[in-house]
């Protein structure tokens, strides 16, 4: 983690509505790090995107064959096609090198469709990471759950047994 001195976080990363336009912009999340184990945060992220989400969601696990009866691919380079969200279960140490595999798929794509999108979750902070992938015109989103995202912004956080303060009868639907 990147800290001032003070172990202040000088990044700022996309504000609330920001971070909403992301994920209406995205239409499949790659889940780098996902695991079969149903204790793993992953393995619950994958399920509520699976289930309550309009993403297409892919897997990269090197060591897996299948979660959740989807294929899984050992490396993002190994997908069918090119996600626009990177999300990122991995420890702290692999982020550049997670980020160097979202920069090359960018860069293969040759103007075509990229990752527009790196989003690490929940305790993840990598401000040198956050810099070169800005740098390589990525939107980044850092420590913050892409399941709970989703959930708070279209009011199903009650669904995980959180109060969201959304008086609706309906959910909102996607553009």
């Amino acid at each position: 983690m990147t800290l001032t001195v003070d172990n202040t976080r000088t990044w700022v990363g996309p504000t609330a509505p920001e971070r909403l336009a992301l994920l209406r912009e995205a239409k499949s999340i790659a889940i780098v790090g996902a695991s079969e184990n149903q204790a793993r945060a992953s393995f619950f992220v994958s399920t509520y995107l699976l289930s309550s989400s309009p993403y297409d969601v892919y897997f990269i696990n090197p060591r897996a064959k299948e979660i959740l009866g989807h294929p899984v691919y050992p490396t993002l380079a190994d997908l069918p096609v090119v996600p626009d969200v990177v999300d990122v279960f991995r420890r702290h140490d692999d982020l550049p090198s997670v980020l160097d595999e979202v920069i090359a798929l960018r860069e293969g794509a040759g103007g075509g469709r990229a990752p527009s999108v790196l989003w690490l979750q929940l305790g993840s902070w990598h401000e040198e990471v956050a810099r070169r992938a800005e740098e390589a015109g990525i939107s980044v989103v850092m420590d913050r759950c892409v399941k709970i995202e989703h959930a708070r912004f279209h009011g199903g956080l009650h669904l995980a047994g959180f109060d969201t303060g959304v008086i609706s009868s309906r959910r909102q639907i996607r553009a």
